[in-house]
């Protein structure tokens, strides 16, 4: 299935569910754009990433069609009552942008030179990025809201795959519920698994999707790491940032990995 294919495969499934949205397509950036017809708003979806995954499973479209009517519906004008959601910390590239589409800042927290941290109220399968005027909707200043985004981060549950590759282990968390990435955000979690590491602690968060942290005994498990984080980006509907980061005296330092060596032999335990 090429790209193209996948395009119209999307916008024929998501026909079925309903019919109040146009549809748009950049053929440059293989970008699909789908709005709802009576506010305009929308989201994107990259194409180029979707369809390596449908190659390995077609069910993968009826995933991202979901994905796109569940954001739809979250999308027309109504109230938003924190009676009946959530306030969480989301992690976003440092190159995402920083306005919507009406123009409005989206409210936001420095985190390291790749990331940056993005807040949202979450509606159980879906989610929306809280800009100013949203924030006062709510009636919430940045530090109560960053406070209440907070606890709720550190409520999420955590727990992970363990990988062990030529004496190295990796990590990875994966609850598929938007919110993996944000977990780097928890310290404490860091921390303990900082503390019980007998290598060197690297944290990865190529996408939305899943957080991975690994630690490293040798020179393969840099070059195991910096290939695990390009294959993710790469296959992230949200990607983050390819590059991995050490972890050490309570701080991230982004940490560039040319992977070299291939076929490393894996051995699982979970």
């Amino acid at each position: 299935m090429n790209i193209f294919q996948l395009k119209n495969r999307i916008i024929e499934k998501l026909n079925e569910k309903r019919n109040d949205f146009q549809t748009s397509f950049d053929r440059e950036e293989e970008m699909l754009r789908v709005e709802r017809n009576d506010n305009g708003k929308g989201l994107d979806i990259a194409l180029s990433k979707a369809v390596d995954k449908v190659k390995k499973d077609e069910n993968f479209i009826e995933e991202v069609v979901y994905y796109i009517d569940e954001t739809l519906e979250r999308m027309k004008e109504e109230e938003i009552s924190l009676d009946a959601s959530a306030v969480y910390p989301v992690i976003r590239s440092s190159s995402f942008h920083k306005k919507n589409k009406k123009g409005d800042t989206f409210v936001t927290d420095d985190h390291t030179n790749e990331t940056r941290i993005y807040y949202a109220v979450d509606f159980k399968n879906s989610y929306r990025l809280i800009d100013e005027p949203l924030l006062k909707t709510l009636g919430l200043d940045k530090e109560a809201l960053r406070k209440l985004a907070d606890e709720n981060m550190k409520r999420l549950p955590v727990s992970y795959k363990k990988e062990s590759i030529q004496e190295n282990d990796f990590y990875f968390i994966n609850h598929n519920d938007g919110y993996d990435a944000t977990r780097i955000l928890n310290t404490q979690l860091l921390d303990e698994m900082h503390d019980d590491f007998d290598g060197e602690m690297m944290v990865g968060l190529p996408h939305q999707d899943v957080l991975i942290i690994a630690n490293v005994r040798n020179s393969v498990g840099y070059d195991i790491m910096a290939q695990m984080m390009m294959q993710y980006f790469a296959e992230g509907l949200t990607p983050i940032t390819s590059l991995s980061f050490s972890y050490r005296e309570k701080k991230l330092e982004p940490v560039f990995i040319l992977g070299k060596q291939k076929n490393h032999k894996r051995g699982r335990d979970e």
